[in-house]
C-alpha cells in the first residue's frame, strides 16, 4: 500500500525524471557527444560527429531515460559530466536509473550526494524517501518526506499524498536503532565543585575548610557510546505496542568515574486521529557509577502529541518515577515532571523546538527535595556541502525545601544553565557513519559554594544521519 501511494505521489511530482536546470546552466555549453541513432543515420556511410549544446544533451538523455534505454542514456550522461553546471541533473538521472534497475543502495547514495550539496532539492528528497521505503528504512524515509513537506512549491494534491504516505509509514513502522561512538575530552569528569574551600557553620562561628582534592573537579578524556532502539508494533485497530531501550556509557581510565545508564520502557500508543495520539509506558532504569550500582528507578511515562500542520507539532509528557539509591538513602524518593514541547520547521531543512518543564523531587531528606522550573530551545538542520548543524540550550531555577544547617541557615537556590553545539558532515562516511564534533557546557550557580559547578566537554563522534 505504501509503495503504491509513493508511486502515485511521485507521478504527481513530475511525469518525467527531470529536474529544473541549475542556475549556472543557463548558458549553452557545446559538448561533443555520441550522435543519437536518428542523427547518425543522416551521415550515411561516412563517419560523422554531431555537436550538441549541454541543454540539448540533457534533453536527449532525459528522453532515453523515459524510454528505459539506460545504457544509451549513460553514454550521454558521461559526456554531460564534462559540462559545467549540470552535476545536479547528471547525478539525479544516474540515481533514478539505478533505482529503476533495482540497485537501491546506489540510488540512495546518488540522492544523498545531491542533498548534501543542496538540501533544498525537494524532488530529490521525495525520490530518496521512496527509495528508502523500498529498502525497508521507513524511519529514515519519514524524515525525508517530512522535510519535503516544508517546501512551499509542493502542489496541494502532492502535499496531501505526502501526508498520506507519512501516515502509512507511522502506522507500519516497526523498528529503529541508532548508535553513536566517540571520544570526549572533559573539564569536569566527576561533575564536582571548582571551589577550594567551603564555609562550615559551627554554632555562632563560620569556619572555612579546604576541600580534599578528591572532592574538587578534575579533567580527563573518556570514551562515549550511546545506543537506542525502539519498536512500534500494531496490536489492532489504532492501538500499537511501544517499546524503547536506551543506553549510554562514559568510560575513563580506571573505574572511579565511569558512568553507565540503561533505560527500558514498554506500553501502548493509541492513534486518536490522523493528527493526535496518546501513549502510556512503564519505565525502568538503572545507573552504575564508579563501578557500582548508583540508583534504580521504576515508574510511568505518558504523553500526548498533536500535529498542527505540515511543519508544526505540539506535545506534552508526564513522567513519574520511584528512585532507590545505593549510596545514600537520603536521596531515595519520588520524582515527577511535566514537559511541554513545541516543534516547527522553517527554511525547508531546519527544525526548531522549544520546551518548558516543571520537575519535582520528593526525597527522604528535605534538604535535597526540590522544585525546578525551566525552558529550553534547540535548532537543527542541513546545510549545503553535506554539513549538519545543531545548537541550543536551557536555563532553569531550582528551589530546595530545607536548609543544610552545616552550610547555611537558608535553603539552597540554584540557577542551572546548559548549552550545546554540534557540527557534522554526512558526505564523509566510515562504515555507514559520518563524523561529528560537538561541544556541551553546563553550569550550576548555587547559593552554596559546594554545589557550584562548571563543565565543558568536547566530543568527536561517528554518528548516523539517515
Amino acid at each position: 500500500m505504501l509503495r503504491r501511494l509513493l508511486a502515485t505521489m511521485l507521478l504527481f511530482a513530475s511525469p518525467a525524471p527531470a529536474l529544473a536546470a541549475a542556475p549556472d546552466a543557463a548558458e549553452p555549453s557545446p559538448v561533443a557527444a555520441p550522435a543519437p541513432t536518428s542523427a547518425a543515420a543522416q551521415c550515411g556511410a561516412n563517419p560523422c560527429q554531431i555537436r550538441l549544446t549541454a541543454p540539448q544533451l540533457l534533453a536527449s538523455a532525459e528522453r532515453l531515460v523515459e524510454a528505459g534505454k539506460y545504457p544509451e542514456a549513460r553514454a550521454l550522461l558521461a559526456a554531460l559530466r564534462l559540462a559545467p553546471g549540470f552535476a545536479l541533473q547528471t547525478r539525479f538521472l544516474t540515481g533514478y536509473m539505478a533505482a529503476q534497475e533495482g540497485d537501491l543502495a546506489a540510488a540512495a547514495r546518488a540522492y544523498k550526494d545531491i542533498l548534501a550539496d543542496d538540501p533544498n532539492q525537494t524532488r530529490v528528497r521525495l525520490e530518496l524517501g521512496r527509495t528508502m521505503i523500498a529498502m525497508g528504512q521507513s524511519a529514515a524515509a519519514d524524515r525525508q518526506l517530512r522535510l519535503a513537506q516544508q517546501s512551499r512549491e509542493l502542489d496541494p494534491d502532492l502535499a496531501r499524498l505526502v501526508r498520506g504516505a507519512r501516515d502509512v509509514i507511522r502506522s507500519t513502522r516497526a523498528f529503529r536503532a541508532d548508535v553513536t561512538l566517540g571520544i570526549a575530552p572533559d573539564t569536569n569528569i566527576n561533575n564536582a565543585t571548582s571551589a577550594r574551600t567551603v564555609n562550615v557553620n559551627l554554632g555562632d562561628y563560620t569556619l572555612p575548610l579546604e576541600l580534599d582534592a578528591g572532592a574538587r573537579r578534575r579533567s580527563g578524556t573518556g570514551q562515549t557510546a550511546v545506543a537506542s532502539a525502539a519498536a512500534r508494533l500494531p496490536i489492532g485497530g489504532d492501538l500499537f505496542f511501544l517499546g524503547n531501550l536506551d543506553g549510554s556509557g562514559l568510560n575513563h581510565s580506571g573505574s572511579r568515574f565511569d558512568d553507565y545508564l540503561v533505560q527500558a520502557a514498554a506500553g501502548a500508543e493509541a492513534q486518536v486521529s490522523n493528527e493526535a495520539s496518546l501513549s502510556l509506558q512503564a519505565i525502568g532504569a538503572q545507573r552504575w557509577y564508579g563501578g557500582r550500582v548508583a540508583s534504580r528507578q521504576i515508574g510511568l511515562r505518558g504523553g500526548a502529541q498533536r500535529t498542527l500542520d505540515a511543519g508544526r507539532r505540539l506535545g506534552v509528557q508526564v513522567d513519574i518515577r520511584r528512585t532507590d539509591t545505593e549510596f545514600d538513602r537520603a536521596f531515595d524518593g519520588w520524582q515527577g515532571g511535566v514537559y511541554l514541547s513545541y516543534e516547527t520547521s522553517f527554511r525547508r531543512t531546519f527544525v526548531a523546538a522549544a520546551q518548558g518543564f516543571v520537575r519535582r523531587d520528593w526525597l527522604n531528606a528535605g534538604a535535597y527535595s526540590n522544585t525546578e522550573v525551566g525552558v529550553g530551545a534547540n535548532v537543527a538542520g542541513e546545510l549545503p556541502r553535506g554539513f549538519n548543524i545543531g545548537f541550543g540550550g536551557s536555563v532553569s531555577r531550582a528551589w530546595f525545601d530545607d536548609a543544610i544547617p552545616i552550610f547555611s541557615a537558608t535553603p539552597r537556590r540554584d540557577w542551572r544553565v546548559a548549552s550545546q553545539v554540534s557540527l557534522g558532515n554526512r558526505k564523509l562516511r566510515v562504515l555507514g557513519f559520518s563524523p561529528q564534533v560537538s561541544w556541551a557546557a553546563t553550569g550550576i550557580l548555587s547559593s552554596l559554594d559546594l554545589y557550584r559547578t562548571k563543565r565543558s566537554r568536547f566530543s568527536f563522534q561517528l554518528a548516523r544521519y539517515f
